[in-house]
């Protein structure tokens, strides 16, 4: 019975161990030997030769308190999570925030949780960086123990920069990247980008004729990383690939470069399309008539989608790739926000302005993104009208994209806000706060139907500021039902507030535990 599973030493205690064999001290010694195998990391299997001593950790161990606080959120991890109900935390929402803040402040991993951090790391990829960062060298050696944890020996290994003064060229470097697995070479690629972005090129361009046309897609989506003038020849040389994707993205990364030879012809092309009609005083366009050779090469995608005029569609693609210092010099020196406002000919202005609204956005530039995002709205009208208002906020700066979405939610409310709030910072400035719970609060007071909140509610617990808990603790009474409410809404909206609050205070906590 001793090298029974778990499993096997569960269905025992359960049937007896009359009907399965042995007797009851059997079983208590095997499932004392289990215990100490799973703490230990160890998958029952024949003695072997005993494992190396666990390396030394250097970095300071957590606080009691936080690493009480880390058994509790490992333990709850597997709680469920869509459409729960109840006022208390959720721990397993809590556990990627507590794990970059114990990571961020250089603490190491107590050593009996680090296989239930593992398993954690194992069961959700968006823990892995965080979690196998506070694991440390400790989380790697007992990886070497057990299969079910190897993914953090290939992490590690796809992960891990060059050390300083190493070349990218190097032999570990060069080994896993000609010997890794797919994924492997991917994050090694995107890494070598962030510290040497020259030799991650050279790296990729040395094996680049070798590679499936799948992977050659990913390799080269590594390159927006410290994408540069210095990457331009290689992805022109990219725009004859065999593969149109790869042909396309090759395309999409040059006309991020506005210095870049397509640039340059994408922004001839888009002279011919669109003009300044002094008489009229409006823009003019004329769109291409067709999608010759050297238009398919600059990654331009001849056949439109179901429902598209190939005209209007190539039109779009051949604006968005144009640089948009273009536009101030076609317009006689006007500002961005100055063209914005220019009338446009022939029902051309929700393509032209969707157009820019792609390129503002490919080219990060925040002049034109503001422009198009226009003022900061105050009225129920005042709606960006063409392109994805959240993408254009995330060309902003922190500061003035909270208070962007705080007073666009003051006006309009949160129906349309979900998607601004999640490129918002973290946690959220206390204008946009402020905002947020205002309008959840206006909600409740109008009767709307509670649940169709529950995403911005779970978005608050996690980016608010704690400090926000004192201005949402009135919220938590149930509030008086009328004849407009839903039936038990005013129940499920104290219960949010409630669970809103609490998790507010655990956060708070949570953070005083790991100072």
């Amino acid at each position: 019975m001793e090298t029974a599973t778990w499993a096997d030493l569960v269905g025992t205690a359960l049937m007896g161990t009359e009907r399965k064999g042995g007797t009851p001290a059997e079983l208590l010694d095997a499932a004392a030997v289990a215990v100490l195998r799973r703490r230990a990391g160890l998958r029952p299997a024949a003695a072997g030769k005993r494992p190396a001593t666990a390396p030394h950790d250097p970095r300071p161990a957590l606080p009691a308190a936080a690493r009480r606080r880390l058994g509790l959120l490992l333990a709850d991890r597997s709680g469920g999570s869509g459409g729960r109900r109840g006022a208390a935390p959720h721990l397993a929402e809590l556990l990627p925030q507590w794990l970059g803040e114990a990571t961020a402040r250089g603490y190491a991993a107590p050593p009996e949780l680090l296989p239930a951090l593992l398993d954690a790391a194992r069961a959700r990829t968006d823990l892995r960086p965080d979690a196998l960062a506070l694991a440390g060298p400790r989380g790697l050696w007992l990886a070497e123990l057990n299969t079910d944890w190897r993914f953090a020996l290939r992490a590690s290994a796809s992960g891990a920069a060059p050390a300083a003064g190493e070349a990218s060229d190097g032999p570990e470097v060069r080994q896993l990247w000609e010997e890794g697995l797919f994924a492997e070479r991917v994050a090694l690629l995107t890494r070598l980008r962030s510290r040497d972005p020259g030799g991650a090129l050279e790296l990729l361009r040395s094996g680049w004729s070798g590679e499936r046309a799948e992977d050659r897609l990913m390799f080269l989506d590594s390159l927006r990383e410290g994408l540069s003038s210095a990457d331009e020849p290689f992805l022109e040389q990219a725009l004859a690939d065999r593969s149109r994707n790869v042909r396309a993205t090759a395309a999409e990364l040059l006309s991020a470069l506005p210095g870049s030879a397509l640039a340059g012809r994408m922004a001839a092309r888009a002279r011919t399309c669109v003009a300044w009609d002094a008489g009229d005083s409006r823009i003019v366009v004329e769109a291409p008539y067709e999608c010759d050779a050297a238009m398919e090469r600059d990654g331009v995608v001849a056949t439109p989608p179901a429902g598209r005029g190939e005209r209007s569609w190539w039109f779009g693609q051949v604006v968005d790739a144009a640089p948009l210092g273009t536009w101030p010099e076609r317009f006689g020196g006007r500002t961005p926000q100055e063209i914005i406002t220019l009338p446009v000919a022939d029902d051309w202005q929700g393509d032209l302005h969707a157009a820019w609204c792609r390129a503002a956005v490919r080219q990060r530039d925040a002049a034109w993104a503001r422009a198009l995002l226009g003022p900061i709205p105050t009225t129920a009208t005042a709606v960006a009208p063409v392109g994805d208002p959240a993408k254009l906020l995330a060309v902003l700066p922190a500061g003035e994209r909270a208070e962007w979405v705080a007073r666009f939610i003051a006006s309009h409310g949160l129906s349309e806000a979900f998607q601004m709030l999640a490129v918002c910072a973290v946690p959220w400035a206390e204008p946009l706060g402020r905002a947020v719970v205002d309008a959840l609060d206006i909600a409740r007071d109008a009767g709307s139907y509670p649940w169709s909140f529950s995403g911005v509610m779970g978005l608050a617990e996690r980016c608010l500021d704690p400090a926000e808990a004192d201005r949402a603790t009135p919220l938590t009474a149930v509030p008086a039902e009328s004849a407009d409410t839903s039936p038990g809404a005013g129940a499920y909206w104290a219960e949010a507030f409630q669970r809103l609050v609490g998790t507010l205070r655990l956060r708070a906590t949570m953070s005083e535990e790991l100072a």
